[in-house]
């Protein structure tokens, strides 16, 4: 329940959200990003052991992303925030120092299991820790923030991949990814954890993982939220993958899609920091933005234009506001015991759609324009907007 103190302890909130700025910048700032593909070519594989290797780490996260969920609720969060980043470093370090493809399979398992370790606890965690500081309503204002500072991480992390791999190739960059990794974990032993872990009997973990499981069953309100994360935040998650290739087609130069794509993602970084004042728009309004946003992404799509990328950037923009709206849902509906556990279920209902659009996107490019395709998969949205106004008419 959330606390209602005539005055919120802002040096607490201050250090819970700083802390929680800098990791998720630093979580993303990892300067392998753009060329670890070009090392794993490199390296002398195929196209086919590349795939291999992009599909052992979504296995890893659809495997691990629930369980570990769990023991974040039956252990300390903050704590699986700091294995999970080092875990990532082990992997890198692997990748530099024995380029092979067993290290590279083990590289992708080690990041698997530390994003799946972050992934649940880290919502949870903050949801929980403003919760008693009497600013859970700060949550979609903290948490849109936060993505933003993701997507800073990335950007930045792109910028200086370039010159930082022209002056020391492969292992200057590992070294970066590997540093980056470090300081990510010491800074997430600064956030601060006060919840009281709840007793369990038996087998710990997995009797808080039925009994997360058993709340979602028997409570509509959960299931409903649960639901309506994947469905925002899993196309679009997929299409990003593509936007390269849509911007292309447009017809510009090479040199010229980067900076279209980084125009693309400071939209949505736009949509990220909307989120705080976006709070009160409610159903209707959050059934409107998807709606919206899905028109975008169509007319902008196919329209194979500069006028057409800005409103692809417009819809990743409310798209993107959109997820946080849909995780702020999920936290306000679900009880701090179990927290992490259901926020990892979304989790993993996002892999699983997340690897069916791919699959989809793949059956329907092979003969059809990206612009076409990106099209049709605008249709889900328009279809979660008609089932929240529905939803929305009927409880009213």
């Amino acid at each position: 329940m959330t606390l209602s103190p005539a005055r919120v302890p802002a040096a607490g909130v201050r250090r819970l959200t700083t802390t929680l700025y800098g990791y998720a910048f630093l979580d993303d700032f990892v300067l392998l990003y753009p060329v670890y593909a070009l090392l794993f070519a490199d390296t002398g594989l195929s196209l086919g052991q590349i795939s291999s290797l992009f599909a052992l780490w979504s296995i890893t996260a659809v495997v691990l992303e629930v369980p570990s969920g769990a023991w974040a609720d039956a252990v300390s969060r903050r704590r699986l925030l700091w294995i999970g980043p080092l875990l990532t470093a082990a992997g890198f370090a692997l990748w530099v120092l024995v380029p092979s493809y067993g290290a590279f399979a083990a590289g992708f398992v080690l990041w698997g299991a530390g994003g799946a370790l972050g992934s649940g606890a880290l919502e949870a965690l903050v949801y929980d820790e403003l919760d008693r500081l009497g600013a859970a309503d700060r949550y979609a204002g903290v948490m849109g923030r936060a993505r933003a500072a993701r997507l800073a991480g990335t950007v930045a992390s792109i910028g200086l991949a370039g010159p930082v791999f022209a002056g020391g190739g492969y292992a200057a960059v590992g070294a970066a990814s590997f540093l980056a990794c470090v300081l990510t974990a010491a800074l997430a032993t600064r956030f601060p954890e006060h919840r009281v872990r709840p007793e369990t009997t038996g087998d710990g973990w997995a009797a808080t993982l039925r009994t997360g499981l058993a709340q979602a069953r028997g409570d509509r309100a959960v299931r409903g939220a649960l639901l309506l994360v994947p469905a925002v935040a899993a196309v679009w998650g997929a299409l990003d993958e593509y936007t390269p290739l849509l911007v292309r087609d447009i017809g510009v130069d090479e040199a010229t899609v980067p900076y279209l794509i980084m125009l693309i993602w400071a939209c949505a970084t736009a949509g990220s920091l909307l989120a705080g004042r976006a709070e009160r728009l409610g159903t209707a309004g959050l059934a409107a933005l998807l709606a919206g946003a899905a028109l975008a992404l169509a007319v902008g799509a196919v329209a194979r234009s500069l006028p057409g990328v800005a409103l692809v950037g417009l819809a990743f923009a409310g798209f993107q506001l959109a997820e946080v709206l849909a995780d702020v849902r999920l936290q306000h509906r679900i009880d701090e015991s179990r927290r992490a556990t259901l926020t990892s279920v979304a989790g993993l209902g996002t892999e699983l759609v997340t690897v069916a659009t791919f699959g989809v996107y793949a059956l329907l490019g092979t003969d059809r324009a990206h612009g076409t395709v990106f099209a049709v998969l605008a249709i889900p949205y328009l279809v979660t907007a008609l089932a929240l106004a529905r939803a929305r008419a009927t409880t009213a």
